[in-house]
């Protein structure tokens, strides 16, 4: 899983390029503004925001009554006592707190706020391989052993494993390069940060300043080399010595803090799973193993999407979640700093489908699924009880056609329908109408639903802190939070109807083939989908009416 794309500047030959852009002059943690922008009204503001506030207005004029609507965090673990989550944070009613024992017989014990399906009696996991290194190693000897006739008997034998042990093979042997080439890279960055500060003598990082150095050495020169690039943006331009080397000690330390766990993630001999899990992985049938530490050792992505579903205003801090009036988040521990295992996606699915989660929240994905057989199983379990599935498209700047981001709701990309009719899967947007799809978002007109805001998102992360993080993890826990809405208001509408409210509605725009990159060809508005839904599909009472039964089997037979 792509856990954030870095707010810390990326490399290119020493180019510099802000994945996060900031506005010349502004303090992105002073703008109000910026912090809640993805709440704006397209109609009035121009921005495309998904209208929140409006959403509640029209819900609440037609005197619907909202029922609490659980949201499952499927992620790498929520901080349960941060301020501005704590009050919409679900509470099992079934279990005892810490009495060691089962109460409510579902096989967890002390589950009060969820479950974590990566930790074990002996602790947590932190660093997990790619899913690729776990592919490779473990098929490598089958088809690249020291016998080549069994080689290619295997290979016939099992040509799908083959198929995708080539895959993985191909993108670990590149991955794992740029991995230690990237830290390399910045390690050496990061030792030159005090020769830049002493260069710059005193005086602020401005262009006319740098072309003045005169390196004396080599190290001085590649010194000089990086000050000539960084003072080239907003976010750096005009600094004081100091206040340089803050900023870019700490953005460097974001880069080291990528690719630094890399060296386990694309290690062949690294598995963590057996020590501190202690399941039989290879068993997908087994359900019962984890522990119930909600958080883990990083929780900071899981922790800022469930901000997006539920965050509440606190204290002097004005960021709130699209559902914090109406959703509880249930922390279902899934991801590590790694790759997401099959087997826990899975039992993570069911496990919340089972303890009362309406909408699940997905941010992560892999190009390769060894186990997509029992995850597609998973999603099939959720249909059947009634639950949303809403799945961030991927940071890779793709077509996901091309390049699939499992787990996916496409068995096969020719297929003309997805296999479940209750997956909705996002792509990123921004506040920049000409350049509407964030840079980094995959994209793709059928197997990508809706855009939503997943650029300079401003949430909550551990240790009771606020930042701001980017990326299609980002924009599908805003529409999740959409989904949670609807539902709570017009709870008789079922996956495939929320689906269709959202796509049908979003504000569309075809600048730079916008409406080529998702079936909405826009980006979600909730407003607008609560008046859709509430027209075509709310008769007043649970169960649907028979014209929403009608659209369901059209919206099925697309």
């Amino acid at each position: 899983m792509k856990k954030v794309l870095l707010a810390a500047v990326f490399l290119v030959g020493f180019g510099f390029s802000n994945a996060q852009e900031v506005k010349a002059g502004a303090d992105p943690m002073q703008d109000k503004d910026l912090m809640t922008w993805y709440h704006k009204d397209f109609a009035t503001t121009k921005v495309y925001g998904v209208n929140t506030e409006n959403a509640y207005k029209f819900l609440e004029s037609k005197g619907l009554k909202p029922k609490t609507v659980l949201v499952g965090v499927l992620d790498s673990g929520v901080q349960v006592d941060h301020p501005g989550l704590v009050k919409n944070i679900w509470t099992n009613p079934n279990e005892v707190p810490n009495n060691g024992k089962d109460d409510d017989g579902n096989g967890y014990v002390d589950d009060i706020h969820g479950w974590n399906f990566i930790g074990g009696k002996n602790g947590d996991i932190d660093i997990d391989n790619m899913e690729v290194t776990r592919v490779v190693a473990k098929y490598k000897s089958v088809f690249e052993g020291d016998d080549s006739t069994k080689n290619k008997a295997n290979q016939a034998k099992i040509p799908e494993e083959f198929a995708m042990y080539m895959k993985a093979k191909d993108l670990f042997t590149k991955k794992s390069m740029e991995a230690k080439q990237g830290f390399k890279t910045y390690s050496m960055i990061n030792e030159a940060i005090p020769v830049m500060v002493k260069l710059l003598n005193g005086k602020p990082l401005t262009p006319e300043n740098v072309a003045a150095i005169k390196p004396a050495d080599q190290r001085e020169a590649m010194a000089v080399q990086v000050l000539t690039q960084v003072a080239q943006s907003p976010e750096f331009k005009g600094k004081s010595a100091a206040e340089f080397e803050k900023a870019m000690s700490g953005q460097i330390k974001e880069a080291l803090d990528y690719f630094g766990p890399q060296e386990k993630q694309y290690n062949l001999d690294y598995d963590p799973r057996k020590e501190i899990v202690g399941d039989n992985y290879d068993d997908y049938s087994e359900k019962n193993y984890g522990n119930n530490h909600y958080e883990g050792p990083d929780a900071e992505h899981g922790t800022h999407v469930a901000g997006i579903i539920a965050g509440l205003p606190n204290g002097k801090e004005i960021q709130y979640g699209v559902a914090s009036k109406v959703a509880k988040i249930m922390s279902v521990r899934t991801v590590p700093n790694g790759d997401e295992r099959d087997k826990d996606v899975a039992n993570a699915i069911r496990y919340a489908v089972d303890n009362g989660a309406k909408v699940l929240n997905m941010s992560f994905g892999k190009p390769v699924s060894p186990g997509k057989n029992v995850v597609w199983d998973a999603f099939k379990y959720a249909q059947d009880k009634g639950v949303l599935l809403v799945k961030a498209a991927g940071n890779e700047n793709e077509d996901v056609a091309e390049h699939l981001a499992y787990p996916t709701n496409f068995k096969n990309v020719t297929d003309e329908k997805p296999f479940v009719n209750n997956v909705l899967v996002v792509g990123a947007s921004t506040n920049k109408n000409d350049a509407l799809r964030a840079s980094f978002s995959n994209f793709n007109k059928k197997m990508v639903n809706v855009f939503a805001p997943g650029e300079e998102i401003y949430s909550t992360v551990p240790h009771n802190e606020y930042k701001y993080l980017q990326g299609t993890s980002m924009a599908s826990p805003v529409v999740a939070g959409a989904a949670a809405v609807l539902l709570a208001y017009m709870p008789n509408l079922t996956p495939a109807q929320i689906i269709e409210s959202l796509v049908k509605s979003s504000n569309a725009s075809t600048a730079n083939q916008f409406g080529d990159f998702s079936e909405a060809g826009g980006v979600i508005d909730l407003k607008k989908a609560a008046e859709y839904a509430y027209t075509n599909f709310y008769n007043g009472k649970a169960g649907s009416s028979k014209k929403a039964e009608k659209s369901v089997k059209k919206t099925v037979k697309k």
